[in-house]
């Protein structure tokens, strides 16, 4: 299921619900792209920015699962922090990714999506503290 596994993770790179990630301190002098960052410099990660980089994502404005494919197998990318990295990352970042993944499978076997008639979808998002799609109807039609 690499395709499927891809998909789930285009979604948590154009979904990107959190936007910055939370600040950090350098804890020794550090040079960083070219920039000198003093010891207890606050720094924050702009994880959007990171997501829809497009020097490391072939279309980053697109919904493309394969960003996350090579050879029809699935590709972990480095440039993807939807849960942030090392000792201060998500917690539940395991759980979610298996939650996440049944949950779509499960809704794909059994439900087919689409929206009402004369309705477009759209990937615009609200912004605020966190980041959320506009408002929107869809139909679930239950497959039979």
């Amino acid at each position: 299921m690499p395709y499927t596994n891809a998909v789930v993770h285009e979604v948590l790179r154009m979904g990107n619900i959190v936007p910055l990630n939370g600040p950090r301190k350098v804890t020794v002098d550090t040079a960083l792209g070219g920039y000198h960052l003093p010891k207890d410099t606050v720094i924050m990660t702009n994880l959007t920015a990171l997501h829809r980089d497009p020097t490391e994502w072939a279309t980053p404005d697109t919904f493309n699962p394969e960003h996350f494919l090579e050879n029809g197998q699935f590709k972990k990318r480095e440039s993807f922090l939807p849960f942030s990295l090392g000792k201060r990352a998500c917690l539940g970042e395991q759980l979610a990714r298996s939650e996440l993944f049944i949950f779509f499978t499960s809704f794909l076997q059994k439900f087919t999506f689409k929206p009402p008639k004369n309705e477009k979808l759209s990937l615009k998002i609200r912004v605020g503290k966190t980041l959320a799609p506009e408002n929107y109807n869809i139909c679930a039609v239950p497959r039979a």
